[in-house]
């Protein structure tokens, strides 16, 4: 009483199983909440994502424009300090008036470079 059973897989496009049990189907991954989510509610999200990631855009930039407008500060700050004790420095050898002067001198020197 032989019989002889031809062992087919379930799915032609695999090969054997290695257990020998092809009569099985084959398993799906589990998967809770594999299409729960409608597209108009996968759609919002998205939207909302795209609004908060604007929103953190926006203050990332305000930040960065205030520090950068508190460096020019400084900086402008430290050359008035040095061009002030320049000209101190100038007018303990030079006269007042000759100082006056070069003050002047320089500042519309000043405006026609910028």
């Amino acid at each position: 009483m032989s019989s002889t059973v031809s062992a087919t897989p379930a799915d032609p496009t695999k090969g054997m199983r290695k257990n020998g049990k092809n009569w099985h189907d084959n398993k799906k991954p589990f998967r809770p909440n594999a299409g729960l989510t409608s597209y108009e509610k996968r759609l919002e999200a998205r939207k909302h994502q795209e609004a908060v990631k604007e929103h953190e855009r926006e203050l990332k930039e305000e930040k960065e424009a205030e520090r950068k407008a508190h460096i020019q500060r400084i900086k402008e700050r430290r050359a008035a300090k040095e061009e002030k004790e320049r000209y101190e420095k100038m007018a303990e050898k030079m006269h007042r008036k000759r100082v006056e002067r070069l003050k002047r001198k320089e500042k519309r020197n000043k405006l026609l470079n910028s």
